[in-house]
């Protein structure tokens, strides 16, 4: 039987650093980049292109992607809100762009000043300006499990939405648990009946630690079948447009996880779990991770 392999995306460098309090330079943000890459990594979300007075740790996306070099097989994943947005990632050097549209119209509204179909409307238009300029356009449903103004996600909205950004023909949709609510039976129903009304769509899943169970969405969404799955060096992050919205699943925790399980991934533990100290050391602050305080464990005698 072949192994399992599961992608990971590092989102550390944008989904992790906007919710920090400080801003981190240029230089240091680069130097995290390279250090995932370094570790095996081959999507990493370096920057969003949305308003710096919003989400001002993000001001500097042009100048990060002109820092980083040219990789063959490494993917830079801009995040656009807009078409603004998208213009701004495509000349940037972004490789792959990412899009998020909110199931809940209220967090939509909050978070990108529109209702959920005016994002659809503009995700459908970037996804047509990125397949014209042979850039790699993914979207991911967010707030797909709970929205903190709304309460409850219906599993049809979701994937009435999903059904809706799939007409953009984007190489992969992603289902976002943004406020960290979902639990594995939730994440197994959404996962079945997206791949009944979207078969043969590659599914990603981004799930937020903030309730504890982010790393048992992960492990139901592999179960179910995801083939990708989101993380962050360190667990850090958050939505800083989602009240109480903690960090995304540590990286390196999810590594240890899968690893034992016998799913690959092409990232070594022991250096993403190295990059979780340097960031530690970085931000002044512990780090929610598990593994950058305990480490990991030799592995299994067969």
């Amino acid at each position: 039987m072949a192994a399992r392999q599961v992608e990971i995306v590092e989102v550390g460098p944008r989904d992790g650093l906007q919710n920090e309090p400080s801003v981190f330079s240029t230089e240091a943000k680069v130097e995290f980049i390279e250090r995932v890459i370094a570790a095996g990594t081959r999507r990493v979300e370096v920057a969003s292109f949305v308003n710096p007075k919003r989400v001002p740790q993000m001001a500097d996306a042009e100048a990060v992607l002109k820092a980083l070099p040219r990789r063959e097989g490494v993917s830079y994943i801009g995040l656009v809100l807009n078409r603004r947005g998208f213009d701004r990632a495509a000349a940037a050097g972004c490789t792959e762009i990412g899009m998020a549209v909110v199931a809940s119209d209220t967090f939509n509204q909050r978070n990108q000043g529109v209702t959920t179909a005016g994002s659809i409307a503009a995700w459908l238009d970037i996804a047509a300006a990125a397949h014209a300029a042979g850039l790699r356009p993914q979207v991911t449903v967010s707030a797909a499990f709970g929205c903190p103004f709304e309460g409850e996600m219906p599993v049809g909205r979701v994937v009435d939405v999903a059904c809706q950004v799939a007409q953009g023909q984007p190489f992969e949709i992603a289902i976002a648990d943004t406020i960290g609510v979902g639990v594995p039976s939730q994440v197994t129903e959404l996962m079945n009946q997206l791949k009944v009304v979207l078969p043969g769509m590659p599914l990603r899943c981004h799930f937020h630690n903030t309730r504890n169970t982010g790393l048992a969405n992960a492990y139901a969404a592999v179960e179910a079948g995801a083939s990708v799955l989101d993380a962050s060096v360190g667990g850090i992050g958050g939505c800083p447009f989602a009240p109480a919205a903690t960090g995304n699943i540590p990286t390196e925790d999810l590594l240890y996880m899968l690893q034992r399980m016998g799913v690959t991934t092409g990232i070594d533990l022991d250096a993403t779990i190295a990059t979780g100290r340097w960031l530690q050391d970085r931000i002044g602050r512990t780090v929610p991770g598990m593994l950058v305080k305990a480490g990991g464990f030799p592995a299994r005698v067969s």
